[in-house]
């Protein structure tokens, strides 16, 4: 039975036109194929340039991955967006607590999106995913239940939770982000099918 409301994911960086749409983009289109209708993956800037387009190299590395980098504009991160989101993915710990500044409450449902794919890694050898027949409802309890392992998916470089903002660099640096940011993205995706209800 389809839910009502989707699970609300929010991406964050700086400007929101290099790594969240990228985050953005290509989450929506992996959740899609899992469950349509069932996810909504929005993103939002720190420091946003309101309006802007995705950046080329950034729209380059949504397509080669099969994603859509049409019809975007950058967006102010604010705490009306915050206040409709179930997740938080940040793309650096500074981001992260930049969200939690704006909105405490959100503590055990922000991460960055490096350090969430690691703790969904955690839990899938754990095999403890509750019995439910809705996706909206599983992935609702799953931040907490992500926040409970974080002391099990620390990285050995702090770094490791970060995805480096490549704007106004050279090519080499776009490929950077993707290396960082890829895998983490692919591991999100590798955990919502395992988990995905019939």
């Amino acid at each position: 039975m389809q839910s009502p409301q989707p699970f609300r994911i929010l991406t964050v960086c700086t400007g929101n036109i290099c790594r969240s749409p990228v985050a953005e983009r290509l989450l929506q289109a992996g959740l899609n194929q899992v469950s349509p209708g069932s996810f909504e993956v929005r993103s939002a800037g720190t420091r946003a340039m309101v309006g802007e387009p995705i950046q080329p190299l950034s729209a380059k590395i949504i397509s080669t991955f099969r994603g859509t980098p049409d019809n975007f504009a950058a967006r102010q991160l604010n705490q009306k967006i915050l206040r409709e989101t179930d997740l938080v993915l940040a793309m650096t710990s500074k981001h992260r607590g930049e969200v939690l500044q704006l909105d405490a409450s959100l503590l055990k449902r922000t991460f960055t999106v490096r350090e969430f794919a690691r703790m969904l890694a955690v839990l899938e050898t754990r095999d403890d995913a509750p019995a439910t027949g809705d996706i909206v409802d599983f992935w609702k309890a799953l931040p907490a239940r992500a926040a409970s392992v974080r002391h099990l998916a620390l990285p050995s470089d702090p770094a490791d939770n970060d995805v480096v903002d490549p704007y106004r660099r050279a090519e080499e640096v776009y490929h950077q982000m993707e290396d960082e940011l890829a895998p983490a993205i692919l591991g999100i995706l590798r955990f919502a099918r395992l988990t995905a209800r019939a």
